[in-house]
């Protein structure tokens, strides 16, 4: 599984490289083409062009479709690196993928994180120390408050996240909550810790 992250993660990265390179070079070709081209979306700027014809129409434009198609292949990279990591976490703990959220990439980095570490895993709470989510008291005086976890393990802290925000966006009983906290007083940033508590528990 740490493989299949380390391959995704490069080739996610060369992914974004080839298309700010294609970007640069759209800049450089001739005025006519660069105006039917300028304002595409990016899948249908890499499909038009990966479809180009070169001849006689300089460098800039073979450069182009050379870059589309790398997009278009490190593309595939990814798709089928998802796949791989899908079906490796399936055979893992495949209840994971069933929560509201969890996508193969953060049940990959959560499980990664867990393994990495057993002997610190001795309840859900010391998993929750272990991805940075568990609260740390920063009161003073007569007020009471927590604040955010800056240790523990990033990655899986930011797999919470991602979580989070998803649910934030998709689920009806994680939206209630964000509304009710509001309401209550709370910062968005101190719900969202509380929320990510709470899925660290969940997992």
């Amino acid at each position: 599984m740490r493989v299949l992250r380390l391959a995704k993660e490069s080739a996610v990265k060369a992914r974004t490289q080839a298309l700010n390179q294609l970007k640069a070079v759209l800049m450089s070709i001739d005025p006519d083409l660069r105006e039917l081209l300028t304002g595409l979306s990016n899948p249908a700027l890499v499909a038009t062009c990966a479809a180009l014809d070169v001849d006689d129409r300089g460098e800039a434009v073979f450069t182009m479709r050379l870059l589309a198609r790398r997009v278009q292949h490190l593309s595939d990279e990814v798709k089928e690196l998802t796949r791989r990591t899908n079906r490796a976490v399936r055979a893992c703990r495949p209840q994971m993928l069933d929560l509201v959220g969890v996508g193969p990439d953060s049940a990959a980095v959560l499980l990664i994180a867990a393994g990495d570490n057993p002997d610190r895993l001795s309840d859900e709470a010391s998993f929750a120390a272990l991805c940075g989510v568990s609260p740390v008291e920063q009161s003073s005086g007569k007020t009471q408050r927590r604040r955010l976890n800056r240790g523990g393990n990033r990655q899986a802290n930011a797999a919470l996240y991602r979580v989070v925000m998803t649910r934030i966006r998709w689920d009806e009983r994680t939206q209630k909550y964000l509304e009710r906290r509001t309401a209550e007083g709370m910062s968005k940033r101190e719900i969202i810790r509380c929320l990510k508590r709470y899925v660290a528990r969940e997992l």
